[in-house]
C-alpha cells in the first residue's frame, strides 16, 4: 500500500521509472544482491584524517575515497574507478545525512562531488541533498545515486545505517518506525530509487556507539575511529559498521551490551528483501591503512 501511494505522487510523474529500468539493466541488481561469490567491501582508515577537533583534513578523505574505489572496482587509476561508477550522461543525487551532531563531513561530499565532475558530468545535473530530494529538481529526474552518511546508533533502528539512509525517499517517513524500522529495505525497492545507487559510502570517522532518547547524542559516545566503509552492497557496508559499533559498545562498557532495540533491519534486508548480504561469511572485508584499533 506505502508503494501504491507514492505512486500516484508528482515524484514518479517525471518519467524516471523508465530511466530507472534502463539504468537497472546497465548495472543489474546482481550488484547488491546475494551471489556465489562474496560481496566485497572496503573499511579504509587513516591516523591523519582528523586533528583533534574533529576536523576532517580535505586532501586525506579525499584519498581514502580513492583509494577504497580503486581496490572496489580493481584498478590503480582512480579516474577509471569512478568512469566505472558514473557516466557522463547521468543525472547524479548525492544522498547524504545532515542531522546536527554528526552530519556527513562537508570534506567528502567535495571529494566525491569532485569526482563526479572530472567524469564529465555538468555540475547542475548534480545535487548533494538529504532531507528535500523529493522536492529537488536533481533527484526527481536522477539516473544515478551515491549513499552516504555517518554510522550512529538510532533509537528507532538500532543503527542509523546507509539502508536507513533512503528514508527521506518517502513522503512519510514515520510509516517506517514500526517494529524497529525492519522493513526499511522495502524502500529501496521503490521505482525512484531501484537499481540506481551506484556506491555506498559508511562514515566511520567518528561513530555514535550508544545514545538515549530519539535524538540522543553525547561527545562522550563517540570516537575517532577515522575510518569509511565503502561497497556496491549497502547491506553489507551495514553490516560491517554493525560489528564494528557491538565492539565498541563491549570494549567500552566491559561487556557485550546489545542494541536497544536491535538493528534487526540490516539482516532482514538480506533475508527478507535480498537487497544484499549481512552474513559476514559472504563478505570479503579488505581492510586499508592503520590497523589499530581496527575492532574487526
Amino acid at each position: 500500500m506505502k508503494q501504491k501511494n507514492l505512486n500516484r505522487r508528482d515524484f514518479l510523474k517525471t518519467g524516471t521509472l523508465a530511466a530507472s529500468a534502463a539504468l537497472f539493466m546497465k548495472f543489474p541488481h546482481s550488484l547488491f544482491s546475494q551471489t556465489d561469490q562474496k560481496t566485497k567491501v572496503v573499511l579504509i582508515r587513516d591516523s591523519n584524517v582528523l586533528d583533534a577537533n574533529n576536523k576532517v583534513n580535505a586532501g586525506v578523505i579525499q584519498r581514502m575515497l580513492d583509494d577504497a574505489v580503486k581496490n572496489l572496482f580493481n584498478t590503480n587509476d582512480a579516474a577509471l574507478a569512478w568512469k566505472k561508477i558514473i557516466k557522463p550522461y547521468d543525472i547524479v543525487g548525492v544522498k547524504t545525512n545532515v542531522w546536527s551532531y554528526l552530519a556527513t563531513p562537508r570534506e567528502l561530499e567535495d571529494a566525491i562531488k569532485k569526482r563526479i565532475l572530472e567524469v564529465g558530468v555538468a555540475e547542475d545535473k548534480i545535487s548533494v541533498e538529504d532531507r528535500k530530494i523529493l522536492r529537488d529538481p536533481v533527484f526527481r529526474k536522477a539516473t544515478a545515486l551515491i549513499n552516504l552518511r555517518p554510522m550512529r546508533t538510532h533509537y528507532w533502528s538500532g543503527v542509523g545505517s546507509l539502508i536507513k539512509n533512503y528514508i527521506m525517499f518517502v513522503e512519510t517517513p514515520s510509516d517506517y518506525h514500526h517494529d524497529s524500522c525492519a522493513d526499511l529495505a522495502a524502500i529501496w525497492n521503490l521505482p525512484h530509487v531501484k537499481g540506481k545507487t551506484r556506491l555506498n559510502v559508511l562514515v566511520m570517522l567518528t561513530p555514535l556507539f550508544h545514545s538515549v532518547g530519539p535524538h540522543g547524542f553525547s561527545p562522550d559516545y563517540i570516537w575517532q575511529y577515522k575510518g569509511i566503509i565503502v561497497g556496491t552492497d549497502p547491506v553489507a557496508c551495514d553490516a560491517v559498521g554493525l560489528k564494528i559499533i557491538e565492539a565498541k559498545r563491549k570494549e567500552f562498557f566491559g561487556e557485550k551490551k546489545p542494541l536497544n532495540p536491535p538493528a534487526k533491519h540490516i539482516e532482514l534486508a538480506d533475508t527478507r528483501y535480498h537487497l544484499g548480504t549481512a552474513d559476514m561469511n559472504k563478505i570479503n572485508l579488505i581492510k586499508l591503512g592503520m590497523k589499530e584499533g581496527i575492532l574487526i
